[in-house]
């Protein structure tokens, strides 16, 4: 008998961590999502990388909603649209048109903005791991996912009125701040890159390193300058188009100027890493927003992605009878690289000082030093694969995250519906709004880079990092 109970005892034991851990899968921190066949990763990248999985499903459900056949597909199905055509079957009370096309999006995006917003106030100066709210900015995903289910369903009972007209404009200033956050991304990039491979380089003692840096900074140029030329010879024509010659124009003069200015010895004395590689990338993300600032032009002569009334099953659009569509390549590119830095945001780590100070984030460097023994003592202890480094403080601004990943909602809200508002995708509605705000953003992000190179030489005596 006691044998028994002493072995009953023992398989509780065992049994008791796992069902505490099963527990904590549901309610608990990000630990439980990795399997044990995953690599360590640290707790604040996994719980980024899940809150950027949220808003890319939102991203996959509002491209499934525009998605042609979808609305006469719900039309088929009993007890769901209103209208809809099967016979002996009771019709539905729903209007599918709020749950497909530009209103949909509106309001998913909507429902995103809105769930990461409310983080973004709930994580206000969280400072360590140790503050409560932490727990559950790193955990409780399964409530967290139906929050945002039930954000969702409710944003699609919002009455249209001016819900479309109002929420337009929100788009567009989320929009323009994040095309600036995007340039400040590919800025962090570029830099770590450069840093990594004069790294390697001197490590190694071979110039292959150098080599591969002056070979992809001449592949950017070289894709910059292909991108003018085709920019000139598709956006504009002789005799017309002059606002797209003055954008290609100002925004080439720009680059070169931010080109020449990264190399200048002076700027290097005070950043030795800034070179023409991270110029060149800004230079060729500069011609990618003037594509697509060019690529919303009202005037079909100057923008080849409009579409005209050739036959009967083209829709008009607008008293010239012209229409657009978000599947066009400048928004396929534009979704491609939204996706990249949404999840760049998620991992990036970095010891650029000024991107850091902009993006809210701490050096690399220093954080490295801070937790290195701590998450060498947790890897070998623990038999979860993700670690807490944020006990002695927070390696990410976890408010303003939150807020990117709102601008984010904005920003491919306004991608998908090719800024137009819902119920007026029939008309040539607010393009040279769209084109003025990627412009100006191209030109806001050039000053951006700028300040980044010239702010250690004009404030000296202030202390960057």
């Amino acid at each position: 008998m006691e044998r028994r109970m002493i072995r009953s005892m023992r398989l509780k034991e065992e049994e008791s961590p796992g069902q505490a851990y099963a527990a904590s899968c549901l309610c608990g921190s990000a630990p439980c999502i990795l399997c044990s066949c995953c690599p360590s990763s640290r707790n604040s990248t996994v719980s980024r990388l899940l809150f950027t999985g949220f808003l890319l499903l939102g991203v996959l459900v509002s491209i499934i909603m525009l998605s042609p056949g979808v609305e006469s597909q719900l039309h088929k199905l009993p007890w769901v649209c209103e209208g809809a055509e099967t016979p002996g079957v009771l019709q539905g009370h729903i209007d599918c048109g709020s749950l497909l096309g530009f209103r949909a999006v509106y309001r998913m995006c909507f429902a995103t903005a809105a769930f990461f917003f409310l983080f973004t106030l709930l994580m206000i100066c969280v400072r360590s791991s140790r503050d409560p709210r932490a727990a559950v900015q790193n955990g409780f995903w399964f409530f967290k996912f139906l929050i945002l289910v039930g954000i969702t369903v409710g944003a699609f009972y919002i009455p249209d009125g001016s819900f479309s007209n109002i929420w337009f404009y929100f788009g567009v200033v989320g929009s323009f701040l994040f095309i600036l956050i995007q340039l400040l991304l590919l800025i962090d990039f570029a830099h770590s890159w450069n840093q990594r491979w004069l790294g390697k380089a001197e490590e190694c003692g071979s110039r292959s390193w150098y080599a591969g840096l002056f070979f992809f900074t001449l592949l950017f140029y070289a894709l910059s300058i292909a991108a003018v030329a085709l920019l000139f010879v598709y956006y504009t024509h002789p005799g017309t188009c002059h606002e797209g010659k003055i954008f290609i124009s100002l925004n080439l003069v720009f680059c070169l100027c931010v080109s020449i200015v990264a190399v200048l010895p002076k700027v290097q004395e005070a950043q030795p890493n800034s070179g023409l590689l991270q110029a060149s990338v800004v230079t060729l993300y500069t011609m990618f927003v003037t594509w697509l600032a060019l690529s919303n032009v009202p005037d079909q002569k100057c923008n080849p992605h409009l579409l005209t009334q050739l036959s009967n099953e083209t829709v008009l659009a607008g008293p010239e009878g012209y229409e657009t569509q978000w599947w066009d390549a400048p928004s396929i590119v534009g979704l491609v690289i939204f996706i990249l830095c949404t999840l760049f945001i998620s991992v990036r780590s970095s010891d650029h000082r000024q991107v850091n100070s902009l993006m809210q984030t701490e050096d690399c460097s220093i954080a490295l030093e801070a937790t290195q023994q701590q998450q060498q003592q947790q890897v070998a202890t623990s038999e979860n694969r993700v670690f807490d480094n944020e006990q002695d403080g927070v390696t990410y601004s976890y408010s303003f995250f939150h807020f990117c990943l709102v601008l984010a909602s904005l920003h491919i809200m306004m991608t998908l519906t090719n800024w137009y508002r819902p119920g007026e995708t029939h008309k040539m509605i607010s393009t040279w709004t769209a084109v003025w705000v990627k412009i100006c953003a191209s030109w806001a992000g050039l000053f951006l880079y700028l300040w980044t190179l010239v702010a250690p030489l004009l404030l000296p005596n202030r202390d960057f990092s």
